[in-house]
C-alpha cells in the first residue's frame, strides 16, 4: 500500500510495480520495463493474450490533488512514446507487429487501465 511519506519517485516505482503485477494477473507477458533511449522512457512494454504489443505509460498518485493521473499523459508525451515505440519495433525487427498504446493510472494503490488511450 502507499505511504504518504515516500518520494514522488518512490510513488512512481511502486505504481509501476503494481501495474506490472496487474498486467501479469490479466494474462499479459511483460517484454520490457523502463525501456530507455535518448528520447525518453516507456514504462512497460507487454504483449496481451492476442499477441498485440502494448506500450504502457504508468502514472501514479496518492491523491487527486493534481487531477486524475489518466489525464497526465500530454500530447507531447504521447508523441515521445510513439517515436520510441517505433524505434523499439525497428530495433527488434517487429515492424509488422500489431501494437497499441495504453495508460495505467495507479491512484492510492488502485489500478485504472485505459486501453487504446491514444493512437500513432
Amino acid at each position: 500500500m502507499y505511504d504518504d511519506t515516500v518520494s514522488t519517485r518512490d510513488i512512481g516505482d511502486q505504481g509501476e510495480e503494481l501495474a506490472a503485477e496487474y498486467l501479469l494477473s490479466k494474462g499479459y507477458s511483460i517484454i520490457c520495463r523502463q525501456y530507455r533511449s535518448k528520447r525518453g522512457e516507456i514504462d512497460c512494454i507487454a504483449q496481451d493474450s492476442n499477441g498485440v504489443i502494448v506500450f504502457i505509460e504508468v502514472k501514479s498518485a496518492n491523491s487527486l490533488k493534481f487531477g486524475n493521473p489518466l489525464h497526465w499523459v500530454t500530447r507531447s508525451k504521447q508523441l515521445t512514446i510513439i517515436s520510441m515505440a517505433k524505434q523499439y519495433l525497428y530495433e527488434h525487427k517487429m515492424n509488422t507487429a500489431r501494437c497499441r498504446f495504453d495508460v495505467i493510472a495507479v491512484l492510492q494503490g488502485k489500478i485504472n487501465h485505459l486501453k487504446n488511450a491514444f493512437t500513432a
